[in-house]
C-alpha cells in the first residue's frame, strides 16, 4: 500500500496528459479522480498504524542501496495534509488554468510531483529521501516556469540552480555520513552517532545535508528563490511551493536534528541563529511588499522561521522536549493549511483581475462576503488570534523557550551552551539573557506578521477600489472552487476551538519520530498566563500597522486617496548581489582555469607521453616478435606506429599532385590529438576511471 502512494499518482499524471490529447474536460476529471483516489489510500493506510508488517516496506536492490517506506505518526499526519492540499488544488485549477496553455504538462507533472513527495515523507532512510527529494526537485521546477514569461523563466532559472546545487551538496554530506556511521537509516542513526568520539567529521557531513533541504525549506540565507518564484507561479503551484515543498525541507532538517543531532545544543544554536534571521527577515520583507503573492511567499519565509526556532528549542530542551515537538508539529501542518486558504484566495483575485499589486487589486473584495470569510480564517490563523489554529502552534513554541528560561534559573542547571563550549562566552547568565532576546524576536516576529496581514486585509476590503474598476455581474469564483476554499477555511477555527482534542493529538502523533519526551503535561490555552502572549503580540502588531504601514509605507495622491508606496529593500537581494555575481565571476574564472588545466594535461601532457612513448614501445614489441614474424613485417608495424605517412596534398589549378616532401611530415604531436583512435583511447580511460571509482 505504501508503494502504491507514491506509483499511483505518478501514473495518475501520464494518463492525466493522455488524456488531455484527447479532451480537456477528460483531462481534469482524470487529475481529479487521481487526487481524490490519493486521499482516499492515505486514509486508508491509517488503519495500519502501529502494525509494523503493513506500515514499513522494503525494496532490495533499488538504486543499489534499495528503497525503505515507513509509515508512523508523523508520516501518516502529513501525507493526509498533503493528499488533501492537492485535491483542494487540482480541483481549483481546472477554473485558474482555464486560459492558460500547456495545462496537459502542468497536470503530468504536478502529479509526478505529488508521488515523489510522497516518497520524501514516507522515507525511512536519507538515501530513499535524497532520491524522491531530487524528483520531486526536477518535476516541481515546471511548477514555477508554468507561465513561460521572461520573469517566470528568471524564477524558475533561479530555482533550478539552488535545487542542483544543493542536492549535490547534499549528496555530498550523505557520502560522509555513510562513511562516518556505515549505515543512513533513520532508526539506527541516533544509536550510530551517539558513539562517536571525533565529532568535527560528523558536523561537517551535517552542515552539508543540511544546505540541500535548508535551500528548500527558504532558511536563510538560502530563501532567494521564494520571493520571486511565487508571483509568477500560478496561485495553485505557488499554494503546494508554500505549504508542502518547503515542509520537505524542513523533513530533512527534522531528521538531522532530531536523530543524528540528538539533544545537541551546538546543533541548537546554529538552527536557532537561522531560525531567528530567518523568522525576522522574512516579516521584514513581507510588510514592505506590495505585491500580495510576494507579501505571502515571504511570510511562508518567516512562518520556516518560527517552526526552525522549534526545532532548535527540542535540541535545548534535551528531554524535556515535549512542548518543542508537539508545537513544531502543530505549527508545521497549521501553516500547510493557512497558506493554502490565502494562495487559492489570491488566486480568486489574480483570476478575476489579472492583477496582484495591491494598489491595482484594492477594495476588490468590498460586497463578496465569501472571499471576506475565505480571506479572514486564513489571515487570523496565521497571525496567531486565539480560538485557531495558528495559536496553539505559537503558543506552544513560545512556551518551550520560557521553558528553558525556568530551567537555566534552576540552580542545579549550568546551562546547555557554557557546558559544553567551556569559555567565558556563555555563562549561564549570559545564556538566559540570550533566551529572553530570542523571546522578545519571537513576539516582534509575530506582530509584524500582524502588521502585514493588516495591510493586505484593509487593502482587499477596506479601501474604496481605484476608479477604473469595473465590476463584473458574473460569479469570480465557481462552486467546486467556493466549496474547495470554504471547506479549507473552516478546518482552521475548527482546530483552534477544540485544541486539546484536536490539536495535541496532532502533537503527540510526531513525538515518536521526533524522539519526543512521552510526559507532556497538559497545556491551558486559554489560561491567561498563555494568552497574554498573544494579545502583546496583536497589541504591538496594531501599533507596527499605524506607525509603519499607514504612517511610512503609505502615501496620498492628488486627489487625496491613499496608495502604498513599494519601498522593497532591493539592496537585500542576495541573488542579485551576491550569488549571481559569484557564479558568474570567481567561479567561473576557476571553473574555466580548471578546464583548461584539464585540456592541457589531456591534449598537451597526454600527447607528449604518447608521442615519445609509442616509438619506444613499438621498437620494444618489433625486436619482441623478430622471431616470429619476418623483418620487413616488424619493419613496418614499427614505421606505422611511429611515423603516420605523409599524405600528397592538391590545390586546385596546380596539375597533378606531387608527393609530399621528405622533410616536410606530418607531425605526430598534430596528428595523434585529431584522430578517432585518440578520442576513443582517452574516453574509455576516463570511463574505467569512474568505474574503478564507483566500484572502489
Amino acid at each position: 500500500m505504501l508503494l502504491f502512494l507514491i506509483v499511483w499518482p505518478m501514473l495518475g499524471g501520464f494518463i492525466s496528459f493522455l488524456s488531455g490529447r484527447a479532451s480537456k474536460r477528460l483531462r481534469d476529471y482524470v487529475a481529479d479522480v487521481v487526487a481524490l483516489v490519493e486521499l482516499a489510500a492515505v486514509c486508508h493506510c491509517g488503519y495500519f498504524l502501529g502494525h509494523p508488517e503493513a506500515s514499513f516496506l522494503r525494496i532490495e536492490g533499488f538504486c543499489a542501496l534499495g528503497l525503505s517506506l515507513k509509515l508512523d505518526g508523523f508520516r501518516f499526519v502529513y501525507a493526509v495534509v498533503i493528499a488533501f492540499m492537492w485535491t483542494a488544488t487540482t480541483i481549483f485549477s481546472r477554473e485558474y488554468l482555464a486560459h492558460y496553455r500547456n495545462r496537459n504538462r502542468y497536470h503530468l507533472f504536478v502529479l509526478m510531483t505529488l508521488g515523489a513527495i510522497m516518497g520524501v515523507f514516507l522515507s525511512a532512510n536519507l538515501y530513499t529521501t535524497f532520491i524522491f527529494f531530487e524528483i520531486m526537485s526536477l518535476t516541481s521546477y515546471i511548477m514555477v516556469i508554468q507561465d513561460e514569461t521572461r520573469a517566470a523563466l528568471r524564477a524558475a532559472e533561479t530555482y533550478l540552480a539552488i535545487t542542483i546545487i544543493g542536492g549535490m551538496v547534499t549528496l555530498l554530506g550523505l557520502f560522509l555520513l555513510y562513511i562516518q556511521t556505515g549505515t543512513l537509516d533513520m532508526a539506527l542513526l541516533p544509536v550510530a552517532t551517539a558513539s562517536m568520539l571525533n565529532r568535527s567529521e560528523l558536523y561537517l557531513a551535517g552542515i552539508l545535508i543540511f544546505v540541500g533541504f535548508g535551500a528548500k525549506a527558504a532558511v536563510f540565507p538560502l530563501h532567494v528563490w521564494l520571493p520571486t518564484a511565487h508571483p509568477v507561479a500560478p496561485a495553485p503551484s505557488s499554494a503546494l511551493l508554500s505549504g508542502v515543498l518547503t515542509k520537505s525541507g524542513l523533513f530533512g532538517i527534522l531528521v538531522l536534528s532530531t536523530g543524528i543531532f540528538l539533544h545537541n545544543a551546538l546543533w541548537g544554536l546554529l538552527l536557532l541563529a537561522l531560525g531567528i534571521c530567518t523568522m525576522v527577515g522574512g516579516a521584514v520583507l513581507a510588510l514592505f511588499s506590495v505585491d500580495i503573492k510576494r507579501t505571502l511567499a515571504c511570510s511562508s519565509m518567516s512562518q520556516i522561521g518560527f517552526i526552525l526556532t522549534g526545532i532548535a528549542m527540542q535540541c535545548f530542551l534535551g528531554e524535556d522536549n515535549a512542548l518543542a515537538v508537539r508545537g513544531s508539529m502543530v505549527y508545521m501542518v497549521n501553516h500547510s493549511l493557512v497558506k493554502l486558504v490565502l494562495f487559492l484566495a489570491a488566486g480568486v483575485i489574480h483570476m478575476n483581475l489579472g492583477k496582484l499589486n495591491l494598489n491595482e487589486i484594492r477594495g476588490y473584495g468590498r460586497g463578496k462576503p465569501l472571499l471576506l470569510y475565505v480571506f479572514s480564517m486564513g489571515a487570523l490563523g496565521l497571525t496567531g488570534m486565539p480560538l485557531w489554529s495558528g495559536y496553539v502552534g505559537k503558543t506552544l513554541i513560545h512556551e518551550s523557550i520560557v521553558e528553558h528560561i525556568h530551567q537555566l534559573h534552576a540552580p542545579e542547571h549550568t546551562g546547555a551552551l557554557s557546558e559544553l563550549l567551556h569559555s567565558g562566552l556563555f555563562t549561564p547568565e549570559n545564556e538566559v539573557f540570550l533566551f529572553q532576546i530570542v523571546e522578545w524576536l519571537f513576539l516582534i516576529s509575530g506582530a509584524l506578521t500582524v502588521a502585514y496581514m493588516l495591510k493586505l486585509f484593509t487593502a482587499l476590503f477596506l479601501t474604496e477600489p481605484p476608479p477604473r474598476h469595473t465590476h463584473s455581474k458574473r460569479a469570480y469564483m465557481s462552486v467546486p472552487s467556493a466549496a474547495v476554499l470554504c471547506l479549507s477555511a473552516s478546518i482552521l477555527p475548527l482546530l483552534g476551538f477544540f485544541p486539546n482534542r484536536l490539536m495535541d493529538p496532532i502533537g503527540a502523533m510526531g513525538s515518536s519520530f521526533m524522539n519526543g519526551s512521552p510526559h507532556a503535561h497538559p497545556v491551558h490555552y486559554f489560561a491567561w498566563s498563555n494568552l497574554k502572549g498573544a494579545v502583546l503580540t496583536l497589541t504591538l502588531g496594531a501599533a507596527f500597522y499605524f506607525l509603519i504601514v499607514y504612517a511610512r509605507l503609505m502615501r496620498c495622491d492628488s486627489e487625496g486617496r491613499r496608495y502604498y508606496v513599494d519601498l522593497w529593500p532591493k539592496w537585500l537581494d542576495l541573488e542579485r548581489f551576491l550569488y549571481r555575481p559569484l557564479l558568474t565571476g570567481p567561479l567561473t574564472f576557476l571553473g574555466a582555469l580548471f578546464a583548461r588545466s584539464a585540456d592541457f594535461l589531456c591534449d598537451g601532457l597526454g600527447v607528449w607521453c604518447f608521442s615519445r612513448g609509442l616509438p619506444f614501445l613499438s621498437a620494444l614489441f618489433a625486436r619482441a616478435t623478430s622471431s616470429l614474424l619476418d623483418g620487413p613485417v616488424s619493419w613496418m608495424l614499427a614505421r606505422i606506429l611511429t611515423k603516420p605517412p605523409s599524405l600528397p596534398s592538391r590545390n586546385r589549378g596546380e596539375g597533378p599532385a606531387k608527393p609530399a616532401e621528405k622533410d616536410s611530415p606530418v607531425s605526430f604531436r598534430t596528428f595523434l590529438p585529431s584522430s578517432l583512435a585518440y578520442s576513443l583511447l582517452t574516453f574509455s580511460l576516463g570511463f574505467l576511471f569512474v568505474l574503478f571509482y564507483l566500484l572502489l
